[in-house]
């Protein structure tokens, strides 16, 4: 058990006794979604549906053991991305080693490490269900964000206020107690927090697949907006809707929205502005910010979605994915670094997904002896993994290796 597990009902309380509260009323953050009267509910349909058919059509194209090797990468490539956005740069190779225990010597890097390390423990929790039914709920955020928070080295839990260089601490799972800015949005005063994030599940829990999926980036926007933490409130954000889409999508965390968000950052950033604006007109919705926003932000959103899981499609369509390995595996052979027939393995597990040991023999056609040899160099090149020694064996996907498996899923390491 955490510690946030031991004290979640003490993590969920401001970080300070007695939070101002202005008396915002919830209204201010309305819209909250999109109306059925706007001329764009059709257009933002057609485009969820469009995702949803692509996004199941992807996880059923692949066998279960690819399935769960690739989620892992995505893992990587999700959290480096994310980072990303908050100006860390950790390439996936440091954080594979940081998975392995495998730190820099420079303090820096190793507290991005340990960072890093803490987001993909925090996403495997998500794609573990840890937060099913609940991604939208102020325990549910505060969870994501408490057992972020806990991992981090000490360093890495302070913020510094610009207007008077004053060090404040950030309690991991727990609401801010102080007023904050973010750029020239001047969020909701602490006390008023419980109520708008109240306002925030009540709206956003319980719609539909198709609903849930227009709905996302509204939900992704308004917590940024309500922004309930001192610090980490985009990288919950991220997290918060990539467990709404896991849910409603099912997904397979084998896609993310995080690359395609990052290599779009400046648009992202943009958008998000513009959510943050007043209604604009009488043609602008109903409510007090921006519908028009909210609208753009949601066709931005569904796009970047849609692009990535096509993106995955053809990168793993598997002829050209096996291509790739093949001919890799023909490099190292000739090189001496794998023994021959080492392909043959890797290729039936493209096919079938994971490969029982005892299959290998017949497979290359050689004794037990010289399978063994040849699967422990595999699995040495961290190309092959198992649970167990009598498990079946599965493909792996190392970041030191995307390059030439994925190209494109993430820059090579400089």
């Amino acid at each position: 058990m955490t510690s946030y597990d031991a004290d979640k009902e003490a993590a969920m309380k401001p970080d300070n006794s007695t939070p101002l509260d202005r008396g915002e009323p919830v209204s201010l953050m309305e819209p909250m979604r999109i109306s059925e009267g706007s001329r764009d509910r059709g257009e933002l349909a057609d485009l969820a549906v469009e995702l949803a058919a692509h996004s199941a059509g992807f996880r059923r194209s692949l066998p279960e053991g690819i399935l769960t090797s690739l989620a892992e990468l995505v893992r990587a490539m999700n959290c480096y991305y994310s980072n990303l956005i908050e100006g860390h740069d950790t390439h996936p190779v440091d954080i594979e080693r940081a998975l392995k225990n495998d730190y820099s010597t420079n303090a820096e890097k190793r507290n991005l490490q340990l960072e890093a390390k803490a987001h993909i423990a925090v996403q495997q929790w998500i794609d573990g269900g840890g937060v099913r039914g609940r991604s939208v709920s102020a325990d549910g955020i505060c969870e994501i964000h408490g057992r972020f928070g806990e991992l981090l080295p000490d360093e890495l839990l302070w913020v510094k206020n610009p207007d008077n260089g004053e060090r404040m601490r950030v309690i991991p799972g727990a609401l801010r107690g102080r007023d904050v800015k973010v750029g020239e949005h001047i969020p909701i005063s602490p006390g008023a927090l419980p109520r708008f994030l109240k306002q925030f599940e009540q709206t956003y829990s319980g719609l539909g697949k198709a609903e849930t999926i227009i709905a996302a980036a509204a939900a992704h926007h308004r917590l940024l907006w309500i922004h309930p933490f001192l610090d980490g409130n985009g990288r919950v954000a991220r997290l918060m809707s990539y467990a709404m889409l896991l849910d409603a999508l099912d997904t397979g965390g084998i896609w993310s929205i995080a690359r395609g968000l990052a290599r779009n950052v400046r648009s992202y950033k943009n958008h998000l502005a513009q959510c943050d604006l007043p209604r604009h007109n009488d043609l602008d919705g109903r409510g007090n910010l921006s519908e028009q926003g909210l609208v753009s932000f949601t066709h931005f959103f569904l796009e970047i979605c849609l692009d990535q899981v096509k993106f995955m499609e053809e990168l793993v369509q598997p002829d050209r994915l096996r291509g790739r390995i093949l001919l890799w595996v023909e490099e190292e052979i000739r090189a001496d670094a794998l023994p021959q027939k080492a392909g043959r393995i890797l290729e039936a597990i493209l096919y079938r997904g994971e490969l029982r040991r005892g299959d290998v023999p017949e497979l290359i056609g050689a004794s037990d002896r010289h399978s063994r040899r040849v699967v422990a160099a595999l699995i040495e090149r961290g190309v092959l993994v198992s649970e167990s020694t009598r498990a079946p064996l599965r493909l792996a996907f190392p970041a030191k290796l995307a390059s030439r498996w994925m190209p494109g899923l993430f820059p090579e390491q400089r």
